[in-house]
């Protein structure tokens, strides 16, 4: 099979993967007991302190079903909803930001989540891989041990835990960081940048110290394995430096499980963001999810699931073709 056909099987199953994951995220909430126009007109009634004639309440509702994409049989409804997301990423307003669009309010919302997440995420594989490298390979000296020791006792510590622990030390304790961060509406300065870096500093602790254990307890097992491997034997026989065989032979096979991890971690960012954020009070995707899922916000919650879809789907794309530049072993068949 060529180069060619191989992309073109991959990304043919990538768009599968989105069009099932979209189609589950249209039916479900559609076989909940609730109605979203029901509720938005019991609100509408409930601020204003009166109830609408039944003339009032059937127009009410047709301009919302037009609005919001509810109009006529749920086939239509479906067709219509396709349309929109894989032609426009339309997700139409929000319910309780009206007229604020959906995508609008998501692409304000992304950056944040994908700088934090990201950057959190690459520093905590590189560290604890690192680190991890160097337990397994010297796992007969004390300085190793007391790094496995450190993955030890970060590993099982439940995320939630381990964030309101950072907060109590770094930001009661300790004040080195805000309780409450503030963050800028728009624009962005050098100052407000510092400020950013600033606010962001305790999310930023959290997650790194979350995924480091694991890093470190997952590399420090295989370059153990490898490094008893007949090729790195070979290799100290001919008399390769410590650092030759630590970098050339046993990170460099190592490391190949650690880069499917790392990929599918950046793909499941989303899931991450939803705890922090509402954790640190930051403005990410996360906390549009809480938001909409509070307030039934069925467009915006639509849209950050749909999002949520995309990133693990391309995750998982990213690693059917990267990972043969990795692994020689592997081809483009």
């Amino acid at each position: 099979m060529s180069i060619l056909q191989y992309f073109a099987k991959r990304i043919g199953l990538y768009l599968v993967v989105l069009f099932i994951g979209i189609t589950v995220t249209f039916f479900l909430p559609r076989l909940m007991p609730t109605n979203p126009i029901d509720g938005y007109i019991g609100q509408l009634q409930s601020r204003a302190g009166q109830t609408l004639t039944q003339e009032a309440t059937a127009e009410l509702r047709s301009s919302l079903e037009e609005l919001y994409g509810l109009k006529g049989d749920i086939l239509t409804q479906y067709f219509n909803y396709l349309k929109r997301v894989f032609l426009q990423f339309d997700f139409g307003p929000s319910f309780n930001s009206y007229p604020q669009p959906v995508s609008t309010m998501i692409f304000g919302a992304l950056p944040w989540t994908l700088g934090l997440l990201l950057t959190t995420t690459l520093l905590s594989w590189l560290l604890g891989n690192l680190i991890g490298l160097v337990a397994g390979y010297f796992h007969n000296k004390r300085s190793a041990t007391v790094l496995e020791v450190i993955g030890i006792l970060l590993y099982p510590i439940p995320y939630y835990i381990l964030a309101l622990t950072v907060i109590l030390v770094l930001a009661y304790f300790i004040p080195i960081f805000p309780l409450a961060p503030t963050f800028p509406n728009s624009g962005f300065s050098f100052e407000q940048v510092g400020g950013i870096l600033y606010n962001s500093a305790l999310p930023a602790i959290t997650l790194v110290l979350a995924g480091f254990g694991w890093n470190i307890l997952s590399m420090k097992s295989l370059a153990y394995t490898t490094k008893e491997e007949p090729y790195v034997i070979y290799a100290r026989l001919k008399g390769t430096s410590n650092w030759t065989r630590m970098t050339r032979y046993v990170f460099r096979n190592a490391m190949l499980p650690q880069v499917t991890a790392l990929v599918l971690s950046l793909g499941t960012v989303f899931n991450g963001a939803l705890l922090t954020e509402i954790l640190f009070s930051y403005p990410g995707i996360g906390l549009l999810m809480r938001t909409a899922a509070s307030s039934g916000d069925y467009n915006l919650l639509y849209g950050a699931i749909t999002m949520s879809i995309i990133a693990v789907a391309t995750a998982g794309l990213v690693i059917d073709l990267i990972y043969p530049l990795f692994d020689p072993r592997i081809r483009y068949r």
